[in-house]
């Protein structure tokens, strides 16, 4: 990524940085930052400026940064700065009968898998660091937590996501009754 798109990049993530996540961050990177810096980082791109400084920090060493934002339960931010802020580009979605059920089959899906929901994300195919990154996002809701794995598997499978394979992976993880109100609801539709 070229230093223009870098700067770009570093000065979106600063914007959306809280406070709070400033703070955490400036703790994270006590051995990094004197105590003389550590009092005049101010905003993100202050505590850039001096990673920068300190070699932490290029736009071909993003690693350390991205780390730190992980650590503070900022994936998305992380994804960011690796990604060099383009946005990923649009996935073609299945047809639209495919897609009316797979909307329908997410609702009953996330109502009823609860704690099983890594379960059926690994069946599904979903890494691992995804799943951290899920189940940071939502760590009390599991089922705001089991949408958001399905969103991802829909996302990663584009076109080919189908209500076949979810099913076939819940009937996999032992999850027969929800797959039997899956097959329910898609029988009402």
């Amino acid at each position: 990524m070229g230093s223009s798109n870098f700067n770009k990049v570093l000065l979106d993530i600063s914007g959306e940085l809280s406070v709070d996540e400033l703070d955490r961050l400036k703790f994270l990177v006590g051995d990094q930052v004197g105590k003389r810096d550590h009092e005049r980082i101010s905003s993100g791109l202050v505590l850039f400026r001096v990673l920068t400084e300190r070699g932490c920090l290029a736009a071909a060493n993003t690693g350390y940064l991205s780390g730190l934002l992980r650590d503070i339960h900022r994936p998305d931010l992380s994804d960011k700065l690796v990604s060099g802020g383009s946005e990923p580009p649009e996935t073609p979605e299945p047809p639209e009968p495919e897609r009316a059920k797979l909307d329908a089959a997410v609702l009953v899906v996330a109502e009823n898998v609860g704690r099983s929901w890594r379960r059926l994300g690994r069946r599904l195919g979903v890494s691992e660091v995804k799943l951290e990154s899920i189940a940071r996002m939502h760590p009390s809701d599991l089922e705001e937590t089991t949408i958001e794995l399905l969103k991802e598997w829909r996302k990663s499978r584009a076109a080919q996501a189908r209500t076949e394979e979810l099913m076939e992976a819940l009937r996999y993880c032992q999850l027969n009754l929800t797959a039997d109100k899956v097959e329910d609801r898609l029988s009402a539709l």
